[in-house]
């Protein structure tokens, strides 16, 4: 019989009980001996009857009980490596190197206005394969220093850039490349443009059969025939004829460096076609050659001495002719811009693109810009006449659709759009936005008044601007001093001295803000915040500027513009980005402005726009040296920007429109404002003129209070201590000049404008006494041959002032105004 007792030095103990607890020493039961209840050997946990000869050492208790053990996570990694393995085997063995893709024979594009006919097709594919002897070692080595710099040291693929741009692509970041040159010739040649994980899959497999069964010198030569370098232009040598005129043998290293610039943004860096874009093109040039210089490639005393080759004239298609070419690049630039479809998948083709352009509109816009200006140019006599260019945007404020653009006199000529180049400065079109801010933000005066449309501010000329660092003292157009005037009247005459002093008050981030919040692009050139922002030194587009003046006419709601109805391939409809309206400004602010702009069209320097037969809002604008002249304005559902640039043909360079279309001078009352009147009666043609409803700040709405007399007590007076007789421009009332008139408040009465033109009957503001100063009453007499009479005015201030009349046949006579200067109206 053996013995029960436990071997020597055995000390049983309960395996739930801590070393060291009494409880560990005390005999362990004999066979036989029944078990005590509530012993760890009879139950598992609490509530659960426990299993006889259950071990429970290292149980797992509370979270713990939920995380995977070493065991269950080195299973799962393991398992996954071979799933991954299985697949990298499957995918190799599964995908075949597949013949060319469309993009080797692409197809055209085809663009439509809105009601489905046709505007343009974008030509057929350029492209010349050359062999790799041909093209240049340093052209080649430009093009490795752009793209892949190790591409003859690494493999075909690289896995994690894949699998980052993978990542970026299925989480919304963007697309973004990281792919080899062998990647992106398979891309290019086998499959396609799109950013998705199925072709990102496909490339990977094709990249790596490709890179073991083909040299290094075969992709590179497929890569340099396949690329898009822009300009229609497929491979290195269609590039290097459609950049410099020649064969791709005969390029230099810095012409190549160029070419391989292009290779990372084909339209943004083609800086002929986009001059705004030069730095960012400029600065990628030179990374290149940095790059070539790295790799020892080039010589750095040779990379110092090299200087940035300008690329030639573009060469357009002959279907691209007349406005067809700059609507089919505005709408391409659109495209590219907002994501809708990368540049190289656009440029593959095939794709129905529907635009919001409206073809009896675009008609009329065109008709207006000939009628007015371009038959009117006589190059051949008039050397300025050579230096003249016109741009122009409308837009439906409603629903921010483009459905007329003026790009130039004919996309072959004049391959620039000038509705969205980004050199000229806006000049006094950006007043509106100063005091939009001024009654977004509730702002004061110095002194603490509250900006209004009657709020009263000093319009001498060269006033210092108080209230700023900044030494600041804008002369106004023609040097005139206006003495003390409401914002409504300096807005009529475009008073710079009173415009400089409000953006003060507002504060210049303040305007900055609101601007951007009406449709100014933040990166605008010029852009910046200080006094002088008030007189429009901000070089917008027309077409950015159209857009925000959309804002004020749709009561302060922003719909971001579109050029795009619809976009199909092969029976698939291409998602467009979203444009939900949103309210940039509040009601008030933006009706409250478009009430002073009203003023300006029936008082002001915007008169001529009255001719369009419908109420209207709008602000004129000169910029500096006169090298451009604008008319913004816009009636309740039509808002049209036009513009008139002064350019020389040859050089490029912005050039003065001092003497063209035998004018002395050309302002924005002029001809950019009959030209927006003549195309606005026809665009709105066969409707019925609509009134601005109104709501207005508090106040705006009171008639005017009297004006207190200005600071000299005197008369306004030039500089030189005479009676200004400020120059004559398009449509501009004359400031005051000094009268013996007595104190007298009259009424103010709108005689009628002759000629087909309005007549408001005796319409008579009562006279108000204040302390014995009086408010002189205004005459405005008719309007005959088109031109204007602006009949006296008097102030009621010891002798009061007299404006004096203006107008002569036609309406737009501008006198010459002293030797020219720096200053913008």
């Amino acid at each position: 019989m053996s013995d029960p007792s436990p071997p020597p030095g055995w000390n049983p103990r309960d395996p739930d009980t801590p070393p060291g607890d009494p409880r560990a020493r005390q005999s362990p039961r004999q066979p036989g001996t029944p078990r005590q209840p509530g012993t760890s050997q009879d139950q598992g946990p609490p509530g659960k009857p426990g299993k006889p000869g259950r071990r429970t050492r290292g149980r797992r208790t509370g979270v713990r009980r939920y995380l995977p053990t070493w065991r269950m996570v080195a299973g799962g990694v393991l398992l996954a490596a071979l799933l991954l393995g299985g697949a990298l085997v499957a995918g190799y063995l599964l995908v075949d190197i597949p013949p060319a893709n469309a993009a080797a024979t692409a197809q055209s594009n085809v663009y439509l206005y809105s009601d489905g006919s046709l505007i343009a097709r974008d030509g057929e594919v350029n492209r010349v394969n050359v062999a790799l002897s041909q093209v240049p070692r340093t052209v080649q080595e430009a093009v490795l220093a752009a793209e892949d710099r190790d591409f003859y040291s690494e493999r075909a693929v690289d896995p994690k850039a894949m699998l980052r741009a993978a990542w970026n692509t299925a989480t919304g970041k963007g697309t973004q490349s990281g792919s080899t040159i062998t990647q992106q010739y398979v891309k290019n040649y086998y499959l396609g443009q799109e950013q998705t994980i199925k072709r990102k899959a496909k490339e990977f497999f094709i990249a790596i059969k490709l890179g073991r069964e083909k040299s290094k010198d075969y992709i590179l030569e497929g890569y340099l025939n396949t690329s898009y370098f822009g300009r229609n232009a497929y491979g290195v040598q269609a590039a290097s004829q459609a950049y410099y005129g020649k064969d791709v043998d005969r390029l230099t290293t810095a012409e190549g460096a160029y070419l391989a610039t292009l290779l990372n943004s084909p339209s943004a860096f083609d800086v002929v076609f986009h001059p705004q874009s030069r730095p960012r093109a400029v600065a990628r040039w030179n990374y290149v050659l940095d790059g070539m210089v790295k790799k020892d490639w080039m010589p750095a005393a040779e990379r110092a001495a090299t200087q940035f080759p300008e690329p030639g004239k573009v060469r357009t298609a002959a279907g691209l002719s007349g406005q067809r070419g700059y609507l089919v690049e505005a709408v391409r630039d659109f495209i590219v811009d907002r994501k809708v479809l990368a540049d190289k998948t656009l440029a593959e083709g095939g794709y129905r693109i529907t635009t919001t352009i409206d073809r009896r509109r675009q008609n009329a816009f065109v008709e207006a810009v000939d009628g007015e200006m371009v038959s009117r140019l006589e190059p051949d006599k008039r050397k300025a006449d050579r230096l003249v260019r016109a741009g122009g945007v409308s837009i439906d404020p409603a629903t921010g659709k483009v459905v007329a653009m003026y790009g130039g006199i004919d996309y072959t000529k004049q391959y620039v759009n000038n509705a969205t180049r980004h050199d000229y400065q806006v000049a006094s079109t950006f007043k509106p936005f100063v005091f939009a801010a001024a009654v977004e933000n509730g702002s004061r005066t110095q002194d603490g008044r509250r900006i209004t449309p009657h709020t009263v501010y000093n319009g001498d000329n060269k006033r210092r601007v108080v209230g700023t660092r900044i030494p600041y003292a804008p002369e106004n157009e023609g040097q005139v001093s206006y003495g003390n005037i409401t914002v409504t009247t300096a807005t009529d005459l475009s008073v710079n001295a009173v415009f400089a002093q409000m953006v003060v008050d507002v504060g210049t981030d303040e305007v900055k803000k609101t601007a951007v919040a009406l449709g100014i692009p933040e990166d605008t050139p010029n852009f910046d915040s200080g006094p002088a922002m008030a007189l429009g030194t901000m070089q917008a587009s027309v077409l950015d500027m159209t857009q925000a003046y959309a804002t004020l006419a749709d009561h302060g709601r922003r719909t971001p513009y579109t050029f795009l109805e619809e976009i199909t391939k092969g029976g698939d409809t291409v998602g467009l980005p979203a444009r939900e309206p949103a309210q940039a400004v509040s009601r008030e602010a933006a009706d409250t402005t478009t009430s002073v702009l009203v003023s300006v069209v029936d008082n002001g320097t915007g008169t001529a726009a009255l001719a369009a037969g419908h109420p209207a809002a709008g602000k004129t604008g000169t910029g500096e040296l006169d090298r451009s002249a604008w008319f913004a304005a816009y009636t309740p559902d039509l808002v049209t920007v036009v513009a008139m640039m002064g350019q020389d043909p040859d050089t490029g360079t912005l050039q003065s429109l001092y003497g063209a279309l035998g004018e002395p001078r050309i302002g924005g009352g002029g001809y950019p404002a009959r030209i927006w009147a003549a195309y606005t009666k026809t665009a709105l043609e066969g409707t019925d003129p609509l009134d601005f409803e109104l709501d207005l700040q508090p106040g705006a709405a009171d008639p005017p209070p009297l004006l207190p007399p200005s600071e000299s007590d005197t008369p306004p007076r030039t500089p030189g201590g005479r009676t200004p007789t400020p120059p004559q421009r398009p449509g501009r009332p004359t400031p005051p000049t000094p009268s013996t008139g007595g104190q007298d408040q009259g009424g103010r009465t709108n005689n009628g404008q002759g000629d087909g033109g309005r007549t408001d009957g005796g319409q008579g503001d009562g006279g108000q006494g204040d302390g014995g100063q009086t408010q002189g009453g205004q005459t405005q007499g008719g309007r005959t041959n088109g031109g204007q009479t602006d009949g006296g005015t008097t102030q009621g201030n010891q002798g009061g002032t007299t404006a004096g009349t203006e107008g002569t046949e036609g309406g737009a006579t501008e006198g010459l105004r002293p030797p020219p200067s720096a200053f913008l109206e």
